[in-house]
């Protein structure tokens, strides 16, 4: 399990959700982030729609698009279509997470991803 410091968002032609999760060394962060761009994907192939999934750790030349997306109290799941994330988002601000919550929806507009929040 990775646990996040901060979530940004971003709602605007790109549609972001990034999470922010400490190195071993302090000054160290990666970011777990969440794009789409709705504005241009009539121009991609069907299957290269929806949510990409861009990782520090792993080279930006993989495809990885987001196929489901569960948060429970303070867990998130990721499911991309190379890997598994659990995130720990306890430190997370009350605010940050509803605004995630947020943007998600608005990524799975076409229902492109599974999607499961269960609310406290």
């Amino acid at each position: 399990m990775k646990n996040v410091s901060f979530i940004t968002t971003e709602e605007g032609d790109d549609l972001i959700v990034s999470f922010a999760i400490p190195g071993t060394d302090p000054s160290d962060v990666k970011s777990l982030t969440l794009l789409r761009t709705p504005k241009y994907e009539f121009i991609l192939d069907d299957a290269e729609r929806g949510v990409n999934v861009f990782f520090d750790d792993y080279p930006d030349d993989e495809v990885e698009l987001l196929e489901a997306v569960e948060i429970e109290r303070h867990v998130i799941q990721l499911v991309t279509s190379r890997r598994q994330y659990t995130l720990n988002v306890q430190d997370v601000d009350h605010e940050d997470m509803k605004q995630a919550k947020r943007v998600l929806k608005k990524m799975n507009f076409d229902e492109r991803f599974g999607l499961r929040i269960v609310e406290p």
